[in-house]
């Protein structure tokens, strides 16, 4: 009896040793890397090659790569497909949080702390080994149900900040664009990590909830794939992130 008592006491340990190192797992360093880029921008193309590099190379590092292509290049001879008024203005919103001004591209920001220029490799990667021994601040569990053309996201998020969202990118992993005019014409571009589709959920008030999301019209499980991550809208930063 005493024998079985004692490898009773000795299992429970061991769990509970278990479940607080998945606890502390959930909330290792991490890096978000959101690229500012165009496809009317000459300076971009090698941005975009080194964030496709960066994803290949780390994706199993806790590193992520979200690629916004702003609109403010569109009326420079070539409109980008990918352009979005929403990724400039989430642009100019980043330069109020670090105080910098004018906006560029391709400009990198890493957890919504730190911006450089997206075509330094040496720096843009001695930014990732920084933030990866930083421990995330929030954990993010997700879990996703495509029905039909929509996104259903159950999301249960820990550690937030007073004033803080989740956002919900739809990513399209890699595409080709054939560029006729602009700073780039006769190019054929390659893009990585696209964001197509961001969505916010204000986490003040509710912490678990569900999520609808709009898929583009071209998305398969194979091609794309949902990254979610916690910022704090006071200042900007980054608390945590989870690829669904």
């Amino acid at each position: 009896m005493k024998n079985i008592v004692t490898t009773f006491i000795m299992l429970f340990l061991l769990m509970g040793n278990t479940i607080f190192a998945q606890s502390n797992s959930d909330k290792k360093g991490f890096a978000l890397l959101e690229l500012y880029t165009s496809e009317g921008c000459s300076s971009c193309p090698p941005a975009d090659e080194l964030s496709g590099r960066i994803q290949n190379e780390l994706k199993d590092k806790n590193v992520y790569v979200l690629a916004y292509h702003v609109d403010y290049w569109d009326k420079q001879g070539w409109k980008d497909i990918f352009s979005n008024a929403d990724y400039t203005k989430r642009q100019y919103d980043y330069a109020k949080f670090m105080g910098k001004d004018p906006i560029y591209t391709p400009q990198v920001i890493i957890n919504g702390k730190i911006d450089y220029v997206g075509s330094q490799e040496t720096s843009l990667r001695n930014g990732i080994k920084s933030a990866l021994v930083k421990p995330a601040s929030a954990s993010l569990s997700l879990e996703t149900y495509q029905i039909d053309n929509n996104l259903s996201v159950n999301y249960s998020v820990e550690g937030t900040s007073k004033n803080s969202r989740l956002f919900i990118a739809v990513v399209q992993k890699e595409a080709k664009s054939n560029i006729k005019r602009g700073e780039n014409a006769n190019r054929v571009l390659t893009h990585y990590q696209i964001v197509r589709q961001l969505q916010s959920v204000d986490l003040n008030k509710v912490k678990k909830g569900t999520a609808t999301v709009r898929l583009p019209k071209n998305f398969n499980t194979q091609d794309f794939e949902i990254i979610g991550f916690v910022q704090d809208m006071n200042s900007g930063a980054v608390l945590g992130v989870k690829r669904a």
